[in-house]
């Protein structure tokens, strides 16, 4: 009798990976600490003025922090379940020749200024969290789609031919091969969407829709540095942090075999 091979925990392929790679794992948390637990402590034994204090209390900064992580979330997904699809639609033989189309009308959405992307659609459809939401998704799309691509074509034919021939069938051969090799290369876009996110996620605040932004608006216009200087700090730790969490869904999800 046969048993199904073990699938490796995350321990187990964290042990493989290469020293920088482990110590990006290990280290960024670490900064993510030090630089909140830094601002923690200036925050408590800094002398504000009532405005300062006003706009820094704790209370205020973590409903701008659960705002600005709401509206990353939010995006990631509508990002993620609408690129991985259409780049693997891109990829198949029958829709392959809409790719250069497609890709175009993406690039614009990655080559234009966010800010203006925001603002012109808070114009168009109104102000709030859902337009920055629809902004920051047309913003942060190619990444994810150009990776899915590029990760999909990248695929060896020949592993692909020979799963043919063990008669799979075309989505057995895209969700047990094509993928799962192509992992590699579609996590790196998605890192990459994410950080984007979280940096451009700062300008929901220009169209009423909150966020980390907030403050350094706030600071810009009240001008309070140490108000400019505590979002911009928390909006760098929040990056480091999804950027952190997107490196523990590429090991998770990534073949052992295939880690770097």
């Amino acid at each position: 009798m046969t048993h199904r091979q073990r699938r490796s925990t995350p321990v187990e392929k964290f042990k493989t990976l290469k020293g920088e790679n482990r110590l990006l794992i290990l280290g960024i948390p670490v900064l993510v600490i030090i630089a909140v637990a830094g601002w923690a402590i200036w925050r408590s034994t800094a002398t504000l003025d009532d405005i300062e204090a006003r706009t820094l209390a704790p209370a205020s900064v973590m409903s701008l922090t659960w705002e600005h992580l709401l509206i990353v979330v939010v995006s990631a997904v509508f990002v993620l379940i609408t690129a991985i699809p259409l780049g693997i639609v891109l990829t198949r033989p029958a829709t392959q020749f809409l790719s250069p189309v497609v890709t175009a009308i993406a690039n614009i959405g990655q080559a234009a200024p966010v800010i203006g992307v925001i603002v012109l659609l808070a114009i168009w459809l109104g102000f709030g969290p859902p337009v920055a939401i629809l902004a920051l998704w047309f913003y942060a799309f190619l990444p994810v789609l150009a990776n899915v691509v590029a990760g999909l074509r990248g695929v060896d034919s020949s592993l692909v031919e020979a799963a043919r021939g063990l008669s799979m069938s075309p989505m057995q051969v895209l969700f047990k091969v094509e993928l799962p090799l192509a992992l590699p290369v579609i996590m790196t876009g998605v890192r990459t969407s994410l950080v984007l996110l979280v940096g451009a996620g700062a300008f929901a605040t220009f169209i009423d829709a909150g966020g980390l932004g907030g403050l350094i608006t706030a600071g810009i216009n009240l001008y309070r540095n140490p108000v400019l200087i505590s979002g911009a700090v928390l909006i760098a730790a929040l990056a480091l942090a999804i950027e952190w969490v997107g490196r523990v869904l590429e090991i998770s999800l990534t073949p052992k075999g295939m880690l770097k």
